[in-house]
């Protein structure tokens, strides 16, 4: 299968006033370039089921163990049994249950005031879980299909405008100031202004909708969550495949919902957050040919 990457030429406009030069503008227009031709995964059978199943398993595989530790007497005692405590012994009629030294109150039993958690959490529990190596590259592959599939990705909720080509891969880079042309490589693009310079990338493509989309979209997690480091949740956006982080990484690295993978750490679980299908991904032609 081959398919025209687009080729981006940015306009860079910048005006002179008394007080001295304005900050720059950027219009961005996207060109059709070479055909290239697709490596396999992106004309794979899609296989739901194993995407599901991969992102469940590189969930839970980063969960965290949580519950108390072993009982360490006084260093480190668990929740419910910091109390020094004894048993009258039989013959007083009254239950056998640990109470407070030298009173008559229970401590430290399931079922008393303050007491231990019955069956609490335990810290040597396993969480992870095993995925095959094969099901893994296939659930990889069958979310790279589901990506290119625009039919897919609107499904999902993502906004771009409907004469887009998928997928979307972008190969040269050329700035236009001043009636010179520089051209760069769209991985190693200067940092100098490079966000800016990103976000005009997107609106030439078509795919400034979702961006203001996710922007928009950021809104305070419910539960508990909100008192944990996570108070803000934000919809995810592009996904960008690069072959190697460098100035375009670094550009697109802080706009909200946007991430940058490298082609050789690409995983289901980022190209289908929550093992649902169909993220909008912008490839790189050196991503995509390190694919291959």
């Amino acid at each position: 299968m081959k398919i025209k990457p687009y080729n981006l030429v940015n306009s860079v406009l910048q005006e002179e006033m008394d007080a001295g030069l304005l900050a720059e503008t950027y219009a961005v227009e996207a060109k059709d370039g070479k055909a290239i031709s697709l490596p396999s995964p992106f004309t794979s059978h899609i296989r739901e089921d194993l995407v599901r199943s991969a992102v469940h398993a590189s969930r839970a595989n980063r969960r965290q163990s949580y519950g108390h530790r072993e009982h360490d007497g006084k260093r480190a005692p668990q929740p419910g049994m910091k109390h020094s405590v004894e048993w009258w012994g039989k013959g007083r009629g009254v239950s056998r249950i640990m109470r407070k030294s030298g009173q008559r109150t229970g401590a430290q039993n399931p079922h008393t005031r303050g007491g231990r958690r019955a069956h609490g959490p335990k810290v040597d529990k396993e969480w992870s879980q095993k995925i095959n190596t094969r099901e893994r590259k296939i659930a990889r592959d069958s979310a790279i299909a589901a990506s290119s599939n625009p039919d897919m990705v609107s499904s999902r909720g993502h906004r771009f405008e409907d004469d887009l080509r998928f997928p979307i891969i972008i190969d040269d880079y050329v700035e236009s100031r001043n009636g010179s042309d520089e051209k760069y490589n769209i991985e190693t693009i200067p940092t100098l202004n490079s966000t800016r310079k990103f976000v005009a990338m997107m609106e030439g493509l078509g795919l400034s909708a979702d961006l203001a989309r996710s922007k928009n979209g950021r809104s305070i997690r419910a539960g508990k969550g909100t008192m944990r480091g996570r108070k803000y949740r934000t919809p995810k956006s592009i996904l960008l495949v690069v072959a190697q982080k460098d100035g375009l990484e670094k550009a697109a690295r802080n706009i909200p919902g946007v991430d940058v993978v490298a082609a050789k750490d690409l995983s289901a679980e980022d190209l289908a957050p929550g093992g649902d299908l169909g993220r909008l991904t912008v490839w790189t032609k050196a991503a995509v040919e390190a694919m291959e």
